[in-house]
Parts: structure tokens; sequence; C-alpha cells
């Protein structure tokens, strides 16, 4: 699909999950990502490597004028580059994108426009409300609102649609909603309206507010906030109650820090936000290439050499993987030796090579292989591929080699500790400094000494204990003991899912015990 173009892509109204399959793959494919600023990072991640990010937002730190934004993406499609243009919501809904299309048009781009989820749909749907239902009414109305960040309410003849006895859905900035509730009572709806305002609609600190509009009235103008919002007015917000699920979720509204290395992160991030917390990203690890590869190679180019290899993390799969199908071997190769992985999530990491594992150990960790080994025949003589980390425990090796194996050790990858978090990242020490972070997540104990490496030893055991701390294993769990901090989650397997069942678990424990 690449080709000299720019993708007018409708991003939603907030959650990075609710751009479209053709709009991801557009931002995929880009060469050139423009985008609001109201996009969220997490969305701009999915682009690929290299591609060249240009936050034109008004928020942004050099925010540029409309033309000029319209302008850059010619230039850049001009350039022969493919271009994908990120709008926050849908593009073609009070959005500018209308004029950037048409100066495309004008210039003799090729442009397409890809439909995002409107904010005056998707806000309310994750908020409880329908915009429409049997016997509320049979008009939806929205009013602009949002851009405008004026004192002056939008122009409406609010009698009219009052008249309509629908829904209205209006898009209020911060200064606009209190005149807007304001200008309808003074429009002729009757003071008992129901309504709901939706604050941060679709995110993870998602607020809704539900009353009748002069209630809101009241709460909007006693309480000023720098914040836009999703107003919805009409007897369909009645259902909110009946119908709310994103702000129900078990970990809604908690703040959970994941220091995985950023290429990891994935899965764990993407299964604490279904559960509706919010993923705080704080890589304080990252996984390198061995300083000297030729040890892995060696032992990859002969698999056949060996009775049983072992690999005890993702990070071992992958890299011993790549060196076996590097010189174009393929999977075949591994027909002969047996393969030992240390939990399902290892096992599950060769799977997606086509490779099936013969033995996973019932206990997680690297003591539980060499009794699982043991148990599949003698150990004398057996011999045995280790590929594994530059700082990896030498328990298996010194064992098997003890039992009589010969037992080959290569390093397939380095672990490198953090001297510090991203710059443009989030504030993680003022948050858990503030007690901004409910729960900090560490999947391994090169993470531990990664965030001790950051903060200094006693300064991190003093942010850890107060907060939760989830390891997601026992080798794990002794690292963050060994700093003399408790462990408040530690689940039965150590894999992901079964870590976020956990703190989902323990949140809940939490909840009914404030409640009681």
């Amino acid at each position: 699909m690449k080709r000299p173009a720019v993708y007018i892509i409708g991003a939603g109204p907030g959650d990075p999950r609710l751009i479209t399959v053709y709009g991801l793959e557009c931002l995929r494919a880009a060469d050139v990502v423009v985008y609001d600023h109201l996009i969220p990072r997490r969305l701009l991640s999915y682009a690929r490597a290299g591609a060249e990010l240009i936050d034109v937002g008004t928020a942004a730190p050099q925010p540029m004028a409309q033309d000029a934004i319209s302008y850059l993406l010619v230039e850049k499609a001009r350039e022969g580059r493919m271009v994908a243009r990120l709008k926050w919501g849908d593009p073609f809904v009070f959005d500018r994108a209308g004029e950037e299309a048409l100066l495309l048009h004008e210039q003799r781009v090729p442009f397409e426009v890809v439909p995002g989820i409107p904010a005056g749909t998707g806000v309310p749907a994750y908020a409880g409300v329908p915009v429409s239902y049997p016997g509320a009414g049979d008009t939806i109305t929205l009013v602009r609102g949002y851009e405008d960040e004026s004192r002056t309410p939008p122009t409406i003849d609010w009698a009219s649609l009052a008249r309509l006895d629908g829904t209205v859905v209006c898009y209020a900035g911060a200064h606009q909603l209190p005149r807007i509730l304001d200008a309808m009572r003074a429009g002729g709806w009757p003071a008992d309206t129901q309504a709901v305002v939706i604050y941060n609609g679709t995110l993870p600190n998602q607020e809704t507010l539900s009353g009748t509009i002069a209630e809101l009235a009241r709460v909007v103008h006693d309480a000023r906030r720098r914040a836009a919002a999703m107003l919805v007015v009409g007897r369909v917000t009645a259902l909110r109650e009946h119908l709310r699920w994103f702000d129900a979720r078990p970990l809604f509204g908690r703040r959970v820090l994941v220091t995985r290395t950023r290429e990891q992160a994935g899965e764990l991030v993407d299964r604490l936000a279904a559960l509706g917390a919010e993923p705080i990203e704080a890589p304080v690890i990252r996984i390198v290439p061995p300083e000297d590869r030729g040890p892995l190679l060696a032992a990859a180019a002969t698999p056949a050499a060996f009775d049983w290899i072992v690999l005890t993390s993702a990070n071992a799969v992958d890299a011993f993987m790549q060196a076996v199908l590097e010189g174009g071997r393929d999977v075949r190769a591994l027909s002969g030796p047996r393969l030992c992985t240390v939990g399902p999530a290892t096992a599950d990491k060769l799977a997606r090579y086509g490779v099936r594992v013969d033995l996973i150990p019932d206990e997680f960790r690297a003591e539980g292989v060499v009794r699982a080994l043991a148990g599949t025949g003698r150990l004398e003589g057996l011999r045995v591929l280790l590929p594994r980390a530059d700082i990896g425990r030498e328990v298996i090796a010194d064992e098997l080699r003890r039992a009589g194996a010969i037992v080959t050790d290569v390093v397939a990858y380095r672990t490198v500790l953090e001297d510090a978090l991203p710059e443009q990242g989030p504030d993680v020490y003022g948050m858990l400094l503030q007690g901004g972070i409910d729960v900090v997540t560490f999947t391994s104990a090169s993470a531990v000494r990664g965030f001790a490496r950051i903060y200094g030893a006693e300064q991190a055991a003093d942010l850890l204990t107060h907060t939760v701390v989830a390891v997601i294993g026992p080798t794990t769990a002794e690292a963050v003991r060994q700093m003399g901090v408790p462990v408040a989650v530690q689940p039965p397997e150590s894999t992901i899912p079964a870590l976020v069942d956990a703190i989902a678990a323990h949140c809940s424990t939490l909840e009914s015990t404030k409640t009681d």
C-alpha cells in the first residue's frame, strides 16, 4: 500500500485501541506521522522505526498555524513520502481536516480520509450513555464548542433544540461549559432535565458527573476546571447506572508502573488497560546482543549436537531463534534436540516461531529445570545447550554438571541497566513520591536492580515501601525482598496474565477492606 500520499486518519477520542484497523495499517506504513497533541503516545508507538513524528497540535511545544500544517502535508508528500495525518476523533466532525484535504486536492496531492470514532458517540458510550434509545427521542444533535476556548458559548437556538425532545451532545470547552448550561436553562430547558458531564472521555482517568442541568450548572460554576468536557443532555443519560462498564472495571483509576523493556511491555500494558488501569511505562532495563555473538552462533549452527536445549526466558528464545535462522537455516534445524522452557510464556514465545516445546517444569524457576530434566532419564553424559543472559544465574548449569551432564553455556543477550528514565516520559519519581502510583510491577530480578540503579538502593526501597509491589515469580520476589521491601502480589504462575489477575484480585480486596 506504500505510495506517495496523505492519509487523513481519525484516531478516535482518546483510547488508542479505538483507531480503525485500516487507520492502524496506514500508520504503521507511514514515513511521516503528523499528529495532533491529543493523540495518545501509545498510539504513536505503532509508527514504524525511523518514521518522522511531527506534533502540530495547539498545545504542542511549537504549535503550527492551520495553513502551515496543510502546506507541511503537501511538502512531505511531494518528497515522495507516505504521510499519516492523525486527527483526534473523526477528521470530518468538528475538525479542520476538511481544509487540509481541500488544499491537498488543489495541489493535486493524492489523499485518502480514514474515518474514526467521533468523540460525540465514543465518549458517551464509554460512560454508559447511548446517544439514542427507543422512546428517548428521534434526534441526536451535535453542538460544536470544543476547539474554541473563548468564554463565549456557541450561538445556538436552544429553545428550538428543547422542542426536538432528543439528545444533545456538546463538545464543551472549559470556559464554555457553565455558560452552555446557563444558556440551556435560559432557552427553556426544564431545570430537571437529565444530563451528564464527561471529563477525559475513554481514558483511564475518565470522570463522569450525573445530575440535572441545574445541578450540574451549580457544580461546574462552583468547581471550575481547566479541562474540556463532553456534555450529554436528554433522557438517555438516565441509562448510565444500568449500562456503565468502562469505569466499573476492576482496575479502573489505578496507576500501574510497568518496568519492562519497551519492546516487551506490550502484553502487560494491554492487559492492564483492558481491566481499566492506567499503565505508566518506565523501562529500567534494555536488552542488547552479546558483545561476542560467536559462541551463540556456533551453537545455533549445530543444534543436532545437543540432546536438550534449555531456554529460560522469552529474550533467550528470540536471541537463539534469530541465531538459528541466520545463514538460510529454518526451524527444521531443531528437529534433533528436545526443548525445555521455563514457564508457559517462554513456551508461547517459542511457538510463535512454529516450534513446539517438549518440557515445561512444574516450578517456573531455574531450580525446577534440573529436577524436570532428571525426571526424563539419566543426566550423566547428557548434552545440554543453555543460551542465557549475561547476568543470568548459573544454578542450572552448575547443577547439571554436578549430575554429570555436559553443558554448553553461551551468552545469548545482555541485560543493560538504565542510568535514568527518558526525559520526555512521565515524572515517575514525582508520582511515586506523591503517592500517585498504586502498583509497581517487576517481571525480572534485572528490572529490580535497574530500578535500584536509577534511584539509588536506599531511596528506591523507600519509594517502593509506600506502594504495592507486584512481581511475576519467586526469583523476582527474592530480589525485591533483598532491598528490604515487602512483596504484596505474586501470582501462583509466573505469567503476565496471572500477574494481572493477581493485581486485580489484590486491588479488589483493598476496596472491600475500605468499604468494610
